[in-house]
Order: C-alpha cells, then structure tokens, then sequence
C-alpha cells in the first residue's frame, strides 16, 4: 500500500528478564513481563508485515546479535540495524537521519502499543505523503506512540526527559517553534504498568481483529501462570 520511498521503523528491546517491561515485572516476575515483551513484540511485526509495503526496518537495542532479534529476521521480511545514541532521543534522531538520508518519509513505532494498527499506518503513511513535515499518535501517559517525519531534525529528539508525562507536549511545542507542517492522531494507549495490561486483558474479545484476540488469549495465560 505504501510507496518504496516510506520506510517503517520498529524500536525494539531484546526480551532480556529485568531489562524490559520494569514495571510490570514488579507486579509478574522479570520472567513474565519479559515474555509479554516479546510477545508484544511480535505482535507488532506481524501487524506491520502483512500490512505495509514499504521496508520495514528493525531498530534493535542493545544489538542485532541477540537470538531473538536473529529469529525474526527469518521469521518476517525485514533488515536489522542496532540503536546507536547515548538515550531514546539519540537513538531515534539516528534512525530518522539513517532513513530519512536514503529518500522519501518514515514512520517511527515501538512495540508496547498492541491497538496500533494498519489503519492507523496508513493514515500516518498518508499524511506525510499529503504534504506534512510530521505526524504523531499521542499515548495516554503523555508520550507518544508513533512519529513520523519528512524531514530529520535532531532538535525534536534532544534534552527530552523521555517517561514523564510531558514528553508529547514538549515535542509539539517544537514543532510549533520550527514552523512545521504536522498532524495529531488519535490518541491511544500503551502497555506499560500492570494497570495497561489489566485493560488490554478486559477489552471485549468479540469485537477486535483474530490476531488482538490471540494476543490477548496468550497474554492472560501469561499473566495466569508464572
């Protein structure tokens, strides 16, 4: 659906127990919370692989070596690259700049986020093909859950105290101050505490696409059994 000249990013951590999903891990265990992380994880890239067409390219922290990163190289059509920068901002400054140096526009996501889906994609993919510097989804804790940009600009990514609440709101008032073209999405959420998780598990299954219902299944025996 989207022109070779848009590329996806995905951010990624390993499933390293006590390196991911902290906060969850104080309520399930560092074993739990990191297999809910790579279960959201794949969620994420299966999504985006049946959906898009453009490249999609894995940012992975702290490398490309670790064997799950290698098993969803063979698992999906995508190309790994290794997070480079001192904090996220860095990271995603680099990213952007890497991709965007290549052509065209790009679409920033992570993985913690299971309700984004195609459509949300495409309107992202759509908007910046419609003439916009920047487009992003604002997450319910005050972060954001998607960017996308036409141009780089580091300014938007550094001396930014990323997980407080005023992340989006700090990102925004740069935009507005480089006098760029940008849209809002709407807004979603993510899953970050226990609290994200109990809300992911009580959404009425019935009404969701198969493969949310699955996770949610898969996620609720994880949550189940330690």
């Amino acid at each position: 659906m989207h022109a070779s000249h848009a590329r996806l990013i995905v951010f990624a951590k390993a499933p390293v127990p006590g390196q991911v999903k902290t906060r969850l891990a104080s309520c399930l265990g560092s074993e739990r919370a990191a297999r809910i992380h790579e279960r959201l994880t794949l969620h994420t890239l299966e999504m985006a692989t049946r959906h898009v067409s453009c490249p999609i390219e894995l940012w992975c922290s702290p490398g490309t070596e670790h064997g799950f990163f290698q098993d969803c190289r063979q698992r999906y059509p995508l190309t790994l690259h290794t997070q480079q920068g001192e904090d996220l901002g860095a990271r995603m400054a680099h990213a952007f700049a890497s991709a965007l140096g290549r052509g065209g526009h790009a679409v920033l996501i992570g993985t913690d986020c299971p309700i984004l889906d195609g459509a949300h994609l495409d309107l992202a993919f759509d908007t910046l093909a419609q003439g916009h510097d920047a487009v992003l989804t604002p997450a319910a804790d005050g972060g954001y859950v998607l960017i996308g940009l036409s141009r780089p600009s580091p300014e938007l990514f550094s001396r930014i105290a990323w997980g407080n609440s005023k992340v989006y709101c700090e990102t925004t008032a740069r935009l507005e101050r480089l006098g760029w073209r940008w849209r809002e999405l709407e807004r979603l959420w993510d899953i970050d505490t226990a609290s994200d998780l109990n809300r992911l598990l009580g959404l009425e299954c019935r009404s969701l696409p198969t493969r949310l219902q699955r996770l949610i299944s898969n996620l609720k025996t994880l949550a189940r059994n330690p």
